[in-house]
């Protein structure tokens, strides 16, 4: 269930990318009190479903410090739809209130050893991991959620409480890596 090479309570790994605003971006100007790193693109189902659940989250915990920042690693050239254009268009027709960065070269998702969108990394103030998985246990019916695993997180962050669900394992897509 633990990652590869990024453990909980390790460092989480910084970052420059552009984003579809046209500027670049880096991990450590989001940290306030923790930020919601989603490995993510636009053709994967599992990401779509979670879009909405996503922007909500950022609306309710970007007010308290926490920030959203999603990161397309998808290779282009299998998979068209997930190219930066597209990547601009998407956030556009979702209405998207996070920043959309474009990982071209995937080095970001190797470093954090990422392999699924959507693939969560909850980092905290200190630049430290304390949570890695999946938003909540329904991708399909949000009505119908039971475990939300990175709400509960975000809130024992938040109030200064140890991570009582650290890590679940990842659904969605694989990472479409480059040949």
């Amino acid at each position: 269930m633990s990652t590869a090479t990024l453990k909980i309570g390790s460092p989480a790994p910084d970052f420059t990318l552009p984003g579809i605003d046209g500027k670049d971006h880096t991990l450590s100007e989001y940290i306030k009190k923790g930020i919601v790193l989603i490995f993510s693109c636009n053709h994967c189902p599992y990401v779509q479903a979670y879009e909405e659940r996503i922007k909500q989250i950022q609306n309710e915990f970007g007010p308290r410090g926490i920030r959203v920042v999603a990161v397309n690693p998808n290779d282009e050239k299998t998979y068209p739809e997930d190219s930066f254009d597209n990547m601009k268009k998407r956030a556009a027709e979702r209405e998207f209130n996070f920043p959309y960065l474009r990982d071209e070269d995937q080095g970001v998702a190797r470093a954090y050893d990422a392999s699924h969108t959507p693939e969560i990394f909850l980092i905290d103030d200190k630049q430290k991991l304390v949570f890695h998985g999946k938003i909540d246990d329904n991708w399909k019916e949000p009505d119908k959620v039971k475990s939300s695993y990175l709400r509960d997180a975000i809130n024992e962050l938040l109030e200064g409480k140890k991570i009582s669900v650290p890590e679940t394992f990842t659904i969605g897509c694989t990472i479409k890596w480059k040949i």
